[in-house]
């Protein structure tokens, strides 16, 4: 019997990710599931898009344009209750910045019902903050976080500034008493994870950490910079002395492997 469609959204808008970031987390996530996909992309640009994956327009924010100019875009506006016509059908959202290395399958079978899931950040104490690299819902069910948003942004963003992440789970966990989480071998932060410690960064190649299927680059150091080996973007490497040991790592060619 054939397994139903699962589907797959990321997002991208203005000029910090391109058509190739889209495109090689689609193969990723294919190559990577047993599962039949519907693979969105949210966007203002579809150009250069492989014919697989299907454009959404960005969710249109009720406010004026100047008023989202922060991160809200995902974190807010992908709670539409109609996302790109999807009602009532779970998504899995992943960042345009996540490496896949392993299968996937049990990101689509582990959430039950109208059950959130989200990533346990790594940089915050508790359970209160998701990282929102890979996380998981019922569309129709997290609407509310968006129309608040929408009526309230200037209080959000004097409360949250530019962490969305944040603003999200506060919601989630005002609505439904707790975030569920992921298993935290599941989902990894290069930088975190991946990156040996302190010196030993300009010595030893990073490694895939056991058992992850996933790995965030959030913040720096970027995809294509980890894979050369720099930290900071245009390949170069930060002139501050007190980060020189730190914002340091050998090439990583290893990721290539996977990031096409």
């Amino acid at each position: 019997m054939a397994k139903e469609k699962v589907n797959v959204i990321c997002i991208k808008w203005g000029t910090k990710y391109y058509h190739k970031d889209v495109n090689n987390l689609y193969r990723m996530v294919k190559r990577n599931t047993s599962f039949d996909i519907n693979f969105y992309c949210f966007t203002d640009n579809k150009k250069g898009l492989l014919k697989d994956i299907t454009a959404k327009p960005l969710p249109k924010m009720n406010m004026k344009k100047e008023d989202c100019k922060y991160v809200y875009q995902k974190e807010a506006g992908l709670c539409d209750d109609n996302l790109g016509g999807l009602k009532g059908q779970r998504v899995l959202f992943l960042d345009l910045d996540t490496l896949i290395v392993d299968n996937i399958d049990e990101f689509f079978t582990l959430p039950k019902d109208d059950e959130f899931y989200i990533i346990n950040d790594w940089h915050s104490k508790g359970n209160h903050i998701g990282q929102a690299s890979c996380y998981s819902w019922r569309v129709g069910t997290l609407g509310y976080v968006k129309e608040y948003f929408e009526k309230n942004h200037k209080e959000c963003i004097e409360k949250f500034y530019t962490a969305s992440q944040a603003y999200l789970s506060s919601k989630v966990i005002e609505r439904y008493g707790n975030l569920n989480f992921w298993p935290a071998k599941w989902c990894k932060s290069f930088r975190f994870h991946a990156l040996p410690i302190g010196i030993l960064r300009g010595l030893i190649t990073p490694k895939i950490p056991a058992e992850a299927k996933v790995l965030a680059f959030h913040g720096d150091p970027k995809i294509e910079d980890a894979i050369i080996g720099v930290w900071g973007g245009s390949g170069k490497q930060s002139a501050k002395w007190k980060k020189l040991i730190y914002k340091k790592l050998r090439p990583t060619p290893w990721i290539k492997d996977y990031w096409q």
